[in-house]
């Protein structure tokens, strides 16, 4: 299925309740242990989509990548980001060898697809896919986060600095940061910020 394709069909999914397709899809929201499987929300469009589940670095369709981020409405009314988008994870040695042209960064950003819903406060409220936008960046962008990339392969190639160095606090657009269980973690992902994601979603109603 073509990026393309995916997302026309994606769209047909905008203001409807993920929960209910959950169920329709026997997609597992909450586990018997009581935890939230977090990317319930991204299974649930690839099911939809009749496609299999993959978590593999190279883009999950051959020529698209799925991305599920969640919107919280804030006490004004007005639509957020709730949190920064997952991107990759960092293999130092590769990222450190490897320029942005040809990074897994890169291949992920140029064939996503943000399926952006709102959420409730809680995981068992309704939560309504907002839009479905694809990644085109442009050369101004594309320029913006290859700098941010190549502040990260700097540290990864400073014997002074190196893998455990690298932090949240790097990049405009795209970070760097823990991956996991936070403190005492020792991966790292690249994340998208919400400055970047604000390139994309349109968060007014």
């Amino acid at each position: 299925m073509h990026r393309n394709e995916a997302i026309a069909k994606l769209k047909q999914l905008e203001g409807r309740d993920l929960h209910l397709l959950a169920k329709e899809y026997n997609v597992t929201v909450l586990s018997a242990d009581g935890r939230v499987n977090k990317g319930w929300a991204g299974h649930v469009c690839e099911r939809f989509l009749g496609l299999p589940i993959n978590s593999a670095q190279s883009p999950n369709f051959g020529s698209w990548e799925l991305k599920s981020i969640p919107l919280k409405r804030l006490k004004n009314g007005k639509l957020a980001f709730k949190e920064t988008m997952a991107i990759t994870m960092i293999d130092p040695i590769y990222v450190a060898q490897t320029p942005f042209e040809q990074s897994h960064l890169l291949a992920k950003l140029q064939k996503a697809v943000i399926v952006a819903r709102i959420v409730g406060e809680s995981y068992n409220q309704p939560t309504f896919i907002h839009s479905v936008t694809a990644i085109n960046l442009t050369d101004e962008l594309f320029a913006a986060v290859r700098a941010d990339y190549e502040l990260v392969r700097a540290c990864l190639n400073d014997p002074a600095r190196g893998f455990s160095a690298l932090s949240g606090k790097m990049g405009v657009y795209i970070q760097p940061r823990t991956k996991g269980a936070g403190h005492g973690s020792v991966s790292r992902a690249f994340y998208a910020r919400p400055r970047f994601l604000a390139e994309f979603v349109d968060l007014k109603e």
